[in-house]
């Protein structure tokens, strides 16, 4: 039976929106059903079963004494190896067959109809299974020394193969004899992948290329050469007309013409490395998945992200305060808003991608900055699109309100660009320019009280042996009235607007007197990085949510913690809703959490 998806931490009391195509563990192998769904397997064994737009349907546990994995035609059924092959019923989670392998399974590979198992081994050799049965069927001493990869042509009429001897070898699949061996590779290759019309196999290597072979010919017809060091992966989409190859910048190319080296897209969104692509059945969706534990679900004709997470990687949140307060996230590849009493899904949903969210103090504004050019102003109160403001370049990294709600700030990161914008008659009123001299825009807000925009980020280059700085603007003036060396993910000003706190890129928090201009407090204690600073609307409290899972409330006047609640899924943003009440999370796993601040102090 399914194993239901864990609940929420008992601090939390609504949790909106749905884990979508987060996983707890690496993922090994990842595949489209025939209805559409989407199949996974994590390395811990965890098989996976996940609707089109990544709610998880289903989850089992199988074994985790194996990290090799591989799926069936249609994700019907699946195998894994150590020193013995297993066969599983994909749709029950069950094991069907668990046959000794011999030696240590390196690869495995499924026939196009699905009845025959390939194993690759440390031993070299290639053995053949019948999946409905177990038995052995056949096998071939295939290299010197381990199998690394091994792929079925689609008539099932061959069997290629790749060893640690960088060898590319095809064999008969029915009397195991070799018919081509293919030797270019220079260094590991991990993959193999015939083109639906079986006229072409591609092998990915180490060596920083896909190679393209006519098999037949001795020497490649076409080496793919855009990638990073590695290549880790590849697929063929099923008419043939796309090949799917992921590198070790953890990109991901689609090819339109392979045979002459000709990109449609490359894929930008991954943040660890890509270790399996799968296609769906009517090649207009393209699987991704691999070390950073999330599915990414891309439309191949786009080249865009349809369905996992947003392509910036962070999750921002926004209350919309009002007789009924909303929540808005930027954790989907487009805009969610829920009802906070509900949990219902409401308007504007679906707005646009976003990448920031915010709303204005008085309720009347929600802005959501786009992956393209603009912010979008929604008027949250009259339920109607607002204005268009256009940055640069994209995407609109960060946004934030004035106190008075009539004036909007947001970042173009890609120039270095601070905004401001008079949100009623939708025109710029000033523009900062190296806001954060020099440095990335990760951080941005508005003081409550004065005329001034604080701005954090980033110096990647260590431009002076520093990590990053904050500079507080004065905006009639367009004059720095200070600046902090110091590297921040996010700044957040206290209420009163005595405090500006930054999440800082060592892992620590600090706190400036912003009047004084100096250093009050450097707090220790998160073990990863700080996404997401909030003070309580009193001011005496001060909230940060990283990646290390917990959420931190610290005493603003002493910098002492006062608590410490571990969650379920990094945090990357905390915000507040109207009076204090509710703390709001957004979490890694694209869902947000809504906690009664008292029970976190008091629990």
């Amino acid at each position: 039976m399914p194993t239901p998806v864990p609940a929420a931490p008992p601090l939390v009391s609504r949790v909106y929106g749905e884990p979508r195509f987060h996983t707890d563990g690496d993922v090994a192998a990842v595949a489209f059903a025939a209805d559409g769904t989407v199949r996974s397997v994590d390395e811990a064994g965890v098989l996976r079963h996940w609707s089109a737009d990544g709610r998880q349907l289903a989850r089992f546990f199988l074994s985790d004494l194996e990290t090799l994995w591989c799926f069936g035609p249609g994700a019907a059924v699946l195998a894994s190896g150590n020193d013995d092959l297993l066969i599983w019923d994909a749709a029950a989670g069950q094991l069907v067959h668990r046959v000794p392998a011999r030696s240590w399974v390196t690869a495995l590979g499924f026939s196009p109809d699905g009845r025959t198992v390939a194993s690759g081994h440390d031993d070299g050799r290639v053995r053949f299974w019948d999946a409905a049965t177990g038995k052995p069927v056949g096998e071939i001493p295939a290299h010197p020394g381990p199998v690394s990869a091994v792929a079925f042509s689609p008539d099932g009429g061959f069997v290629a193969t790749a060893g640690e001897d960088r060898a590319v070898r095809v064999w008969d699949a029915d009397s195991h004899t070799l018919a081509h061996d293919l030797k270019s590779h220079t260094d590991r290759v991990p993959a193999l992948g015939w083109s639906p019309d079986g006229s072409l196999l591609v092998s990915a290597g180490w060596d920083t290329s896909a190679r393209v072979w006519r098999p037949g010919q001795s020497d490649p017809v076409m080496l793919l050469n855009s990638h990073a060091d590695q290549v880790q992966a590849l697929a063929w989409s099923p008419d043939g007309k796309l090949l799917a190859t992921a590198d070790s910048d953890f990109d991901v190319y689609l090819w339109s013409d392979p045979s002459k080296g000709t990109v449609a897209h490359v894929l930008h969104g991954h943040t660890d490395e890509v270790r399996c692509l799968a296609f769906s059945p009517d090649g207009a969706k393209l699987a991704t998945a691999g070390a950073d534990r999330v599915v990414h679900v891309w439309d191949v004709r786009e080249g865009r992200l349809v369905a996992g997470p947003n392509p910036r990687g962070r999750h921002a949140i926004a209350v919309i305060p009002g007789d009924k307060p909303r929540l808005a996230s930027s954790a989907g590849p487009s805009l969610r808003v829920w009802d906070v009493g509900s949990g219902d899904e409401v308007a504007p949903t679906g707005l646009c991608p976003a990448y920031a969210v915010v709303a204005s103090p008085d309720g009347k504004w929600l802005a959501v900055g786009g992956a393209d050019h603009y912010t979008h102003l929604w008027d949250a109160k009259a339920g109607a699109p607002g204005a268009d403001l256009e940055a640069t370049k994209p995407p609109v990294g960060a946004v934030a309100f004035s106190a008075d709600s009539t004036r909007l700030a947001h970042t173009s990161p890609a120039d270095g660009l601070v905004w401001l914008w008079d949100c009623a008659k939708a025109e710029p009123e000033l523009i900062l320019i190296e806001a954060a001299d020099g440095c990335t825009l990760e951080g941005l807000a508005v003081h409550p009280t004065r005329p001034w925009v604080a701005v954090g980020g980033i110096d990647y280059l260590s431009t002076g042996g520093r990590t990053g700085a904050v500079c507080v603007w004065d905006v009639p003036t367009k004059a720095k009235v200070w600046v902090a060396e110091v590297g921040v993910n996010a700044v957040a000003f206290d209420p009163a607007g005595k405090y500006l706190a930054g999440a800082g890129v060592d892992d620590h928090l600090y706190v400036w007197d912003v009047g004084a201009r100096e250093e009050v407090f450097r707090l220790a204690g998160h073990q990863d990085r700080i996404n997401g600073v909030a003070f309580d609307p009193s001011g005496s409290y001060l909230v940060s949510g990283g990646d290390d899972g917990t959420v931190r409330v610290w005493d603003v006047l002493s910098g002492r913690v006062v608590a410490v609640r571990e969650l379920d899924s990094p945090v990357q943003a905390v915000a507040f809703g109207p009076g204090g009440a509710d703390l709001f999370c957004g979490n890694a796993n694209t869902t947000c959490y809504r906690i009664e601040f008292k029970k976190l102090l008091e629990d």
